[in-house]
């Protein structure tokens, strides 16, 4: 639960900063196709560059785990009546909303069809028509939708021209992705600028493909004469529904110097930042640590289960007699099968941790005296929200060990326990 907040969040990150850079740079220039490619990729970036993991490894060994077989570490209560963690709820509200949005998709792709099943249809210089009087002029996927058709209006023509072009562009399949963004990123409101700004390009494309043709004052004039309002298709690119005095205004503004493509390399640092800061995973100062020693604690409903082990690891020498490789290793009392039931009745995941939703790996450093007896406990890494507490106390309370023999004598010994809490 827990990643998938993670990837909605750093999607959203995203999307803001690209639409940002977007914004800053690019929006003002005339170079059309290239802002409308920009615009996509910024979207795909967003919905891609969380999902990937690249792990960036610094001076270190990265931690080898394996699954082990688990056993149930007690049971937790149950409380009467029905109850949401923070993040439970949020995830509700969060599937709520992307249903409505999915299902406004699948209503904006049915309903057009559904009614051009209804319509005269014509073909007129190898476009597709679509004639309705209640229809205001607008293209879908490969159809133009005229309220009429008379192939002798000048005016009709330049709307025809304009109309081809977002069939020619592909323009609906931008706006199908773009309302995909929006269904999983809905509460985001930089998916509403992109959408904002990936229509006006398209409008502005549309509108240079006229005025190559057909003189800029004339073509102004019928944009002002034909201001309606959209039918509400979410994937038509209706002729006049998009801001008319931003439309005129960049008709006439003089097209941007090639020099100003440079602009466009800004996105690969962009990029990189994005890649390293939300795909990336930096491990450090961690070593190697063997899978038979690693615990696994899960939690469902209260309660827990953890990975068995099956045998010690000794770690780590110093000086003062603490040794790191010894004949005969530690061994618990009642060995690793009551070291197992004692982890099991003992270790609970801590209430701050599940209502805050932590997880990951605490790894629990002690020594094993002469005597068997349990002392330096200490974490070597931690994850906070009282898991780092739970482990020590868990460990400072266990019966004394038989302790580890070098050459027949008891030695002082140093362990590592790792212990993975987890929320399922």
């Amino acid at each position: 639960m827990s990643g998938f907040l993670n990837y909605l969040i750093e999607g959203s990150l995203c999307l803001l900063l690209g639409w940002g850079f977007y914004r800053v740079f690019l929006e003002k220039l005339t170079f059309f196709d290239w802002n409308r490619s920009i615009l996509l990729l910024l979207m795909g970036v967003g919905l891609i560059v969380p999902l990937l993991s690249f792990e960036a490894v610094v001076s270190t060994v990265s931690l080898t785990e394996y699954t082990l077989p688990l056993v149930e570490v007690g049971n937790g209560s149950f409380e009467s009546g029905f109850s949401l963690s923070w993040q439970e709820a949020l995830v509700w509200i969060y599937g709520i909303g992307f249903l409505v949005f999915l299902g406004r998709i699948l209503l904006g792709i049915a309903k057009p069809i559904f009614q051009l099943q209804m319509v005269e249809k014509l073909e007129y210089q190898g476009m597709k028509l679509a004639i309705h009087p209640s229809f205001e002029p607008a293209s879908f996927f490969n159809y133009i939708l005229l309220p009429y058709f008379d192939p002798q209006d000048e005016d009709l023509q330049k709307i025809l021209l304009h109309e081809s072009v977002h069939v020619s562009k592909r323009h609906t399949f931008d706006l199908i992705l773009l309302q995909l963004v929006k269904a999983i990123f809905w509460f985001n409101p930089a998916v509403y600028l992109f959408e904002r700004s990936l229509r006006e390009v398209h409008e502005y494309q549309a509108d240079q493909g006229v005025t190559r043709n057909y003189s800029q004052i004339d073509y102004s004039r019928l944009l002002l004469r034909l201001i309606t309002q959209d039918q509400g298709w979410q994937f038509t690119n209706s002729f006049n529904q998009f801001q008319t005095k931003k439309r005129i205004v960049m008709m006439n503004k003089e097209e941007s110097k090639n020099l100003q493509k440079g602009r466009f390399l800004m996105i690969l640092p962009i990029l990189g930042l994005m890649v390293f800061a939300f795909s990336c995973d930096q491990n450090i100062g961690e070593e190697p640590i063997k899978p038979e020693n690693i615990v696994e604690i899960i939690d469902e409903d209260g309660n827990a289960e953890l990975k068995a082990i099956e045998n010690g690891r000794v770690i780590e020498m110093s000086a003062d007699e603490i040794f790191d490789v010894v004949e005969d290793q530690p061994n618990p009392a009642g060995g690793m099968q009551g070291w197992n039931q004692y982890l099991s009745s003992n270790l609970v995941y801590p209430e701050q941790a599940k209502k805050e939703g932590v997880e990951g790996t605490v790894i629990v450093v002690f020594v094993i005296n002469t005597d068997g007896s349990i002392q330096d406990v200490d974490i070597l890494r931690g994850i906070g929200a009282g898991c780092d507490e739970a482990a020590i106390r868990v460990v400072q309370n266990a019966p004394n060990w038989e302790p580890g023999k070098q050459r027949g004598r008891e030695v002082r010994t140093r362990m590592r326990l790792p212990i993975r809490f987890k929320l399922s």
